[in-house]
């Protein structure tokens, strides 16, 4: 019995090429409204000039509760004290954010963020001049993207789900066989290389649960893949041609399977044993049509590699999984992330199948069956891990396909915003995710900034000394103090500007691309499994930093010499000269964070070579090595624990010094035993060193058998729990590191370093 997908008719492909035009002519006539509003204003035309002249004067003359109180300097900063020490008392008795705890910071950040908009909105802007006007309202409103963006997230975060203990007794259903539904697992692929799949289909079928059938889905027709999934006992399904990617590759799978549930990982990712018993429960609510799980890494992006940080810096994703699915959760409006999730058939077929019409199948597929009346939920635990990219380029191209796929939401009919059947908190939630993209065109205004006022001589801000004591540190630093708190240690602030700054140059060109022209480029699939062996610097999206790190070089020392002279002629400055000068300081801090922040984002565009495309983990297994001879298995056995272990080879730290030694280009065979795993295997000792006051001897594993590979992909893959969250440093720590990573760069100074050895499991 095959199952019918529905395929768009003739009237939904007019429908979605007769909106995108709305949408662009809409954007286009608030961008030409604007644009006459301001060539009016610099021509002097009477009504548009006496209106901003009026403005003009309300900014100068704020209301009196504005009005900062008169008192010494020391006493505008007992607000922030205040407010400081209260958020730090409920986070010293709160560690983790519970509902009270997140109540007490959240409203405090709530009431702070209302209070530094006014006073933004009616005291410190400067339209004085229409060239000053301009910059003072576009910084303005760059700036009201990123706080509408972020109190967003703040309201949302009032109810946030944590499933953990509800999936501990789903789970004993599933175990006692109360409930078990069929399963069909589906890795589509499209050119990985075989190593890489091969874990992940020996993963899914490690899946401790019998009622399962595994699929692999080839669009590449390659007969390799075949017979790879021959060997491994798997169904292979391919189709004719590739029509919609990734969403039709599963489509044409979904009409070809029977199972209740459906499971999709994508190629590079590998479940743990207890990724079905910890999800199918759920699904014992008829109502629940999809469950998402984490997607974690067990390799280092490229922005914690090529910083030298990778065992510190946890993958940019961290703070999605682990607070953002979470408040989604709460808010009804879970994002599908195209691997790691079970999503009902039944469900599914009744909206379509996946979502054909955007490079992001996955988030509209789970947007249609919100849409009708479905439950989507997130269960929190890391129960796979996959490959993030390996180089700069790939996570740039990775990307910018979310961000373009994203924003079709814009010219489609599965707009969240739009679209029948979601509540007012669903779409303020998803009116969030499509504002987090825009936020790219705000960071490359705060790039932007600080030259105008060195090259145009304009003030986009004004603000004295105690204004910014008593309106802008209270806000600032009690954001600061409790952003890793709020997103469970998983990044600091400071270390959160870094991501998104290396990219927000290409991302923010796509997005206007993506508004303009939002079908004009198709789905490209993120390199997997590549390997270098040298340094390269990506000068494709290095060019603009590099630019814009001189300029602001020169804007600094420019906005130096302008502090200087100012303080130097404070006393003969007249008085309207002095409010054109109102908050020119900021000018020279603004300038020096921002090339702060660009040359650590150059630094992250020189990647560092990855020798190996094969991970080496940091795990702890007892080892029987026994010397072999050419007539067979020696007398000589030697003990150990191993420091290192790939599924090419093992370091292994030995017990006894009297190994034998290995000079270059000689090889030892050799027999190990896992001890704990009871896994036999051979290869051949290559090198011998010292790991502290121990002998170490490097081994590469010969002849594995399939029985072998399948041994050792579980015990380096697919161990429950082995995926463990790690703790971002404290925002002291992170400004420490981020120097270090500066003044220290990796080019320069680990060379000579092993890079091949990469430990990121956690054991």
């Amino acid at each position: 019995m095959t199952t019918s997908i529905p395929q768009r008719t003739s009237d939904s492909r007019s429908n979605q090429f007769f909106r995108p035009q709305i949408a662009t002519i809409v954007l286009l006539g608030v961008v030409v409204l604007a644009g006459a509003i301001v060539a009016a204003w610099f021509a002097g035309q009477g009504t548009i000039s006496r209106i901003f002249y009026q403005l003009n004067e309300l900014q100068d003359h704020p209301p009196l509760w504005l009005a900062v109180p008169m008192v010494a300097g020391e006493y505008l900063l007992v607000p922030t004290v205040i407010l400081f020490l209260i958020v730090l008392l409920v986070m010293k008795a709160s560690p983790q954010p519970r509902p009270w705890s997140r109540f007490v910071v959240v409203g405090i950040l709530l009431a702070l963020t209302f209070r530094y908009l006014l006073w933004r909105s009616l005291s410190t802007l400067n339209m004085s001049t229409p060239l000053n006007g301009v910059f003072s309202i576009a910084l303005f409103f760059l700036e009201m993207i990123m706080l509408t963006n972020t109190t967003i997230q703040l309201f949302l975060m009032l109810k946030v789900r944590d499933r953990r203990r509800e999936a501990d007794w789903l789970a004993m259903d599933v175990l006692e066989g109360r409930f078990t539904p069929s399963v069909d697992i589906m890795v589509p692929t499209y050119n990985e290389p075989l190593f890489i799949l091969r874990r992940t289909i020996i993963g899914c079928q490690a899946l401790d649960y019998p009622y399962k059938t595994v699929y692999l889905l080839d669009d590449t027709h390659r007969p390799e893949v075949e017979a790879l999934a021959d060997e491994l006992g798997c169904a292979y399904i391919a189709r004719s041609d590739n029509t919609y990617a990734k969403a039709g590759n599963l489509n044409n799978a979904l009409r070809q399977t029977q199972g209740d549930l459906i499971v999709v990982f994508d190629a590079d990712f590998v479940p743990t044993t207890n990724f079905l018993t910890r999800t199918v429960g759920f699904f014992q609510d008829p109502q629940v049509a999809l469950i998402q799980t984490p997607q974690s890494f067990y390799n280092p992006d490229p922005i914690a590699f090529n910083l030298g940080l990778e065992d510190i810096l946890t993958p940019e994703e961290e703070v999605f999984y682990r607070q953002i699915q979470m408040i989604r959760d709460g808010a009804g409006s879970v994002i599908c992330a195209g691997t790691s999730f079970v999503v009902r058939r039944s469900a599914l077929e009744s909206t379509g199948g996946f979502f054909t019409d955007s490079l992001s199948e996955d988030y509209f597929t789970g947007i249609r069956l919100s849409a009708q009346g479905y439950r989507l939920v997130y269960l929190n635990e890391k129960l796979s891990a996959g490959l993030a990219a390996e180089n700069i380029a790939a996570h740039a191209l990775q990307r910018i396909r979310w961000a373009r796929g994203t924003l079709q939401a814009f010219f489609i009919n599965a707009n969240p915003l739009t679209i029948r059947g979601l509540n007012l908190v669903q779409r303020l939630a998803h009116l969030e995710g499509l504002l987090n993209w825009f936020t790219n065109i705000s960071r490359v205004g705060f790039l932007l900034m600080p030259l105008a006022y060195s090259f145009l001589g304009v003030i986009p801000f004004r603000a004295t000394a105690a204004e910014f004591l008593y309106f802008f540190l209270p806000y600032y630093l009690v954001h600061l103090s409790v952003f890793s708190w709020l997103n469970y240690r998983s990044r600091s602030a400071l270390l959160s500007d870094i991501y998104p700054l290396v990219l927000c140059i290409p991302l923010a060109i796509t997005v206007v691309q993506a508004m303009l022209s939002p079908f004009a480029k198709g789905f490209k699939v993120t390199p997997k499994g590549t390997a270098s062996d040298r340094y390269s610097f990506n000068w494709r999206l290095a060019w603009p930093l590099l630019v814009l790190f001189v300029l602001t070089a020169i804007s600094l020392w420019v906005n130096v010499g302008m502090c200087m002279i100012n303080g130097a002629w404070a006393e003969n400055i007249p008085s309207d000269v002095a409010g054109q000068s109102k908050g020119i300081g900021l000018g020279w801090i603004w300038s020096s964070y921002n090339l702060i922040m660009l040359g650590i984002a150059l630094l992250i565009l020189l990647d560092v070579p990855r020798p190996s495309p094969y991970q080496w983990f940091d795990l702890r297994r007892m080892i029987k090595l026994r010397l072999m001879t050419e007539t067979g298995t020696s007398d000589l056995v030697f003990w150990g624990v191993t420091t290192m272990i790939s599924e090419i080879g093992a370091e292994i730290a030995l017990t006894q010094a009297d190994f034998p030694q290995i000079l270059d280009g000689e090889t030892i065979p050799v027999r190990l035993e896992v001890l704990e795993n009871q896994l036999f295997l051979q290869g051949k000792a290559i090198q011998t060193g010292l790991a502290g006051d121990f002998p170490t001897v490097r081994v590469m594993f010969e002849h594995l058998d399939l029985i072998q590979q399948r041994q050792l992909t579980e015990m380096l893959f697919c161990r429950p729990g082995q995926w463990k969250n790690r703790h971002t440093p404290g925002e002291l720590q992170s400004l420490f590191l981020l120097f270090r990573a500066l003044l220290r760069p990796r080019v320069l100074f680990d060379r000579n370093a092993d890079v091949s050895r990469v430990s990121v499991a956690q054991v």
